[in-house]
């Protein structure tokens, strides 16, 4: 593993402290490491499929990982996305809001009515912490998955996750797995 020089960065409210060093991630540039949670985390950087929005992405399992260039590729990938990755999952977004819904009924408080696929996504809020890592008790495949909140799911939300940050491969209820087995 290379060398990383390290220095500490306080932040109020928020102990214990982050570490600078000097790793830099091809897409991302320099990370802090927050070695509490485990984890690296970019300065923002703006992700086109997601409209552009300013995001922090979060690699997990990136040091002990013997393939490291498996998350580079990952990464670029996902930059280089457009809507339409994100249009191309809009059956499998309708087909998890109409799973919820159906059990709600119409008149009820709890109900959100979507008129059909084309208007759904405008019942999503797309996050803003795309999570990088390896599926190392499955295929081994790196995957981003993004937490987002969406209308008829307060609770758990939507997480869509991206198999090598090319092809969304996951829709449904955050759970925090990457895949569906």
């Amino acid at each position: 593993m290379a060398d990383t020089v390290r220095r500490t960065v306080k932040r109020p409210g928020s102990p214990p402290p982050a570490t600078v060093t000097d790793v830099q991630i091809p897409g991302l540039g320099p990370v802090v490491h927050e070695a509490d949670l485990g984890w690296y985390r970019s300065a923002p950087t703006a992700v086109p499929v997601l409209g552009g929005t300013a995001c922090r992405f979060v690699l997990a399992g990136y040091d002990d990982d013997p393939a490291r260039e498996d998350f580079h590729t990952a990464i670029h990938t996902f930059l280089a996305l457009d809507r339409a990755a994100l249009d191309a999952a809009v059956p499998s977004i309708w087909a998890y809001y109409r799973d919820v819904m159906d059990g709600v009924p119409a008149d009820d408080e709890w109900y959100v009515d979507i008129e059909g696929p084309h208007d759904v996504l405008d019942h999503v809020r797309l996050g803003d912490e795309p999570a990088v890592r390896r599926d190392t008790h499955g295929d081994q495949h790196v995957y981003v998955s993004v937490e987002c909140e969406c209308d008829w799911e307060p609770e758990h939300g939507l997480q869509i996750v991206f198999r090598d940050g090319a092809t969304v491969t996951k829709v449904g209820p955050y759970d925090g797995h990457l895949t569906a087995h």
